[in-house]
């Protein structure tokens, strides 16, 4: 049975309650939780700035957005988003999705940490990572009614010290590798939580390059 929260209509078909489910298994409820408010908000802005979407993508890509931070992927030389999208493809070829909506879907999650960039593509990835972003950081957090902020966070659980806890969730999905976070937010994060990271500098490794000049 459908539910609305916020006005919103939480997708029901086969797929939706697939993603549902095996998100639900894989993830802790901080993370499940998160996935279901970034959809939701990423869903408000689609519709409050008059965008066409498909509903059903965006959940799917919701859900599946950090699925590349579990512990299935820790031997994994990818960076965490790539991860995601590989596993949202595998999951909706499963499901017989028309290869356009994988394809839609793979580059929203791939790029939804990538500043400057999914806004640019199609609604999906753009609502993808307006969803993401409001709800870890606060993204355009006043374009949203307190009521619609409220009725998400009933339905869809905050949990305490969530902010802290959801940095611990991305450093401990990429604490094994520490290469794929150059040139991302991601950098931000080991810095913050491994005391032995030392981040890459893209001016050092121009200028320690073996060209002569």
């Amino acid at each position: 049975m459908n539910r609305t929260i916020a006005g919103i209509a939480m997708p029901d078909s086969a797929m939706a309650r697939g993603a549902t489910e095996r998100v639900r298994a894989t993830e802790s409820a901080l993370m499940f939780h998160h996935a279901q408010r970034a959809f939701l908000f990423g869903a408000l802005t689609g519709y409050r700035e008059n965008l066409v979407f498909d509903i059903e993508l965006l959940y799917v890509g919701a859900m599946f957005h950090n699925v590349g931070l579990n512990i299935v992927h820790r031997g994994s030389s990818c960076r965490y988003e790539v991860d995601s999208a590989n596993a949202a493809r595998d999951f909706m070829r499963e499901h017989k999705a028309a290869a356009s909506a994988i394809d839609e879907v793979w580059l929203a999650v791939a790029l939804h940490t990538t500043p400057g960039i999914p806004e640019h593509l199609a609604p999906l990835a753009a609502l993808l990572a307006a969803g993401v972003q409001m709800d870890v950081r606060g993204a355009c957090y006043d374009e949203f009614a307190p009521q619609q902020r409220d009725e998400i966070v009933e339905a869809c659980p905050r949990e305490a010290g969530f902010k802290k806890r959801i940095l611990e969730e991305y450093a401990r999905g990429m604490e094994f590798r520490p290469h794929t976070t150059f040139g991302t937010v991601n950098a931000d994060v080991l810095d913050r939580w491994d005391p032995n990271y030392r981040r890459l500098n893209f001016c050092g490794l121009v200028l320690g390059s073996e060209w002569p000049n």
